[in-house]
């Protein structure tokens, strides 16, 4: 199979679980050949993984790159009011979101003839959003939102003009369209589905929903702009769920958000991430200090200030505990660090106790440099991190969110999120009770190995590609009269055959049916 796997954020530009994820089902799935389609934030990121030999091809849309500035003529205005104002009474408006999807669909023509931008930065757009913005029925708190302002609209328009450019790639030509996550990258899965029928997989990682609730929080822009903004958001998400041919979670957790945002439950087939168990082994000694050990990315999902407040209350308990943070600061979280840092010289651990010190790699070096790995995050799928250091022998201290659970089982301990008090008694439990420690070490290994094996994760991925394989064709092709194969869509209600003759082979990359089906 040809298959498009379309990453946001991820691989192949950044670190992380889900890259990591990545990169297992492209070596696992050598018999398929992948071209990847990766949003990005500016498009000058450096790949830095060894893509294997079954990558044919790497795009990349920019969601934040400059775009060329466009005159807005009157052809281009006239054909694009009626179109945005379907999609702003989508985003303005608590009514089900009718008219998103076909906004979307109508949208997507002029993203990909490069007009999109300049249509929604003019100043017919910005009138007509703040027109359209006191009628909206969003309610926080049982508030209105209130009038928006033409600083707040232009803001709005602007960063829904960035959200939309995924649409001005050409859709996906390929067998299958498999996305990393619900959330913007679905964006070009949903084109290659209305326009050639191409089926949809949707692997979840995360609960992209949740965390863009995360990253709006109030003040983050003006009220009404953030209600606007966080429907647009909703609607997208809910359409992807409705389109996708599977939604895949990484954990049971998920299913309650994809099944209270319209996802039927016979099309939620939930498959566990998986560890190559090789590179994982057991840790013959434990550090000669008592050491506690942070993997993963420098970013406020991951709540470092938690764990840096805990582990100050863990001092007080085990004066000579280290604190060794693994992992790198992504671009734009450069803030996020800095405050990470004053924090902790705000909390007198400035002496060397607390270190950050990067991505290491083999990620086993940094399970076996500590006695236990905490994870303090306030949203997760089913983290690797987690998997990782139970495969390696190491108990977890970890916040209950996500699919956290579900890893941990009671191979570790479990806290509610953002209770530093509560971390910071698990980790100075483990850390003083070796017998407990150990237990749960043994505990943790054999958890990993009967249920977290990549070779039962992407089995279960393998059958799902033959699931949504060519066998699911939605179109056949026909012979025309200048003698040239085309696809046709069997949904269509009318055929137009522009000459007699048999069914042919469609060319490589199209989707065929046999007569019979269509008969």
């Amino acid at each position: 199979m040809k298959i498009t796997l379309i990453t946001e954020g991820t691989y192949p530009y950044n670190l992380g679980g889900v890259s990591v994820w990545c990169d297992q089902l492209l070596r696992e799935m050598a018999e398929h050949s992948f071209e990847i389609l990766a949003i990005s934030a500016t498009g000058t990121e450096k790949n830095i993984w060894g893509l294997p030999g079954n990558v044919v091809q790497v795009g990349t849309v920019p969601l934040w790159a400059p775009t060329p500035r466009r005159r807005v003529g009157p052809s281009l205005r006239k054909r694009f009011a009626p179109v945005l104002e379907l999609f702003l009474r989508s985003l303005a408006f608590e009514s089900g979101g009718e008219g998103f999807t076909s906004s979307l669909r109508e949208l997507s023509e002029f993203a990909r003839t490069g007009e999109l931008s300049a249509a929604m930065s003019s100043e017919d757009a910005v009138e007509m959003l703040v027109a359209m913005a006191p009628r909206c029925n969003e309610r926080t708190g049982g508030q209105s939102p209130g009038p928006l302002s033409v600083g707040d609209a232009v803001e709005v328009l602007v960063q829904l003009e960035h959200f939309l450019r995924p649409l001005s790639v050409p859709p996906p030509r390929a067998d299958l369209c498999h996305t990393t996550a619900n959330g913007l990258g679905t964006l070009p899965a949903l084109a290659a589905k209305w326009t050639w029928g191409t089926p949809f997989l949707m692997t979840e990682h995360g609960v992209y929903l949740r965390e863009r609730y995360l990253s709006y929080l109030p003040g983050s822009l003006g009220q009404p702009a953030r209600a606007m903004v966080l429907r647009f958001f909703k609607l997208l998400i809910e359409a992807a769920y409705e389109y996708a041919d599977i939604v895949a979670p990484v954990c049971r957790y998920n299913r309650l958000w994809e099944i209270a945002n319209g996802t039927s439950p016979e099309r939620i087939r939930p498959v566990h991430n998986g560890i190559d168990l090789k590179s994982f082994p057991v840790a013959a000694t434990e550090p000669a200090v008592p050491t506690l050990v942070f993997v993963g990315r420098i970013d406020p999902l991951k709540d470092i200030e938690t764990l840096l407040r805990a582990f100050a209350e863990v001092r007080a308990t085990v004066p000579q505990a280290r604190l060794r943070i693994f992992g790198p600061t992504p671009e734009g979280g450069e803030d996020y660090f800095r405050r990470c840092l004053e924090l902790a010289g705000e909390l007198g651990l400035q002496d060397g106790s607390v270190t950050f010190e990067g991505p290491i790699s083999p990620t086993v070096k940094a399970y076996h440099a500590g006695h236990v790995l905490v994870l303090t995050s306030i949203s997760e799928g089913l983290p690797y991190v987690v998997l990782e250091a139970m495969a390696s022998g190491r108990p977890v201290v970890a916040t209950d969110v996500g699919g956290v659970a579900e890893g941990v089982g009671s191979a570790g301990i479990l806290v509610p999120p953002r209770d530093p008090s509560a971390v910071a008694a698990a980790c100075a439990r483990l850390l003083t009770d070796e017998p407990l420690r150990q237990a749960l070490a043994r505990k943790a290994r054999d958890r990993a190995v009967q249920l977290f094996a990549a070779e039962r994760c992407f089995a279960m991925y393998r059958s799902l590609y033959e699931e949504l394989g060519p066998s699911q064709a939605k179109y056949i092709a026909l012979p025309t009269e200048h003698d040239e194969d085309i696809a046709i869509p069997i949904e269509q209600e009318v055929f137009h055959l522009a000459s007699s003759g048999p069914f042919v082979e469609a060319t490589p990359g199209e989707r065929l049916v046999e007569p019979e089906v269509l008969a």
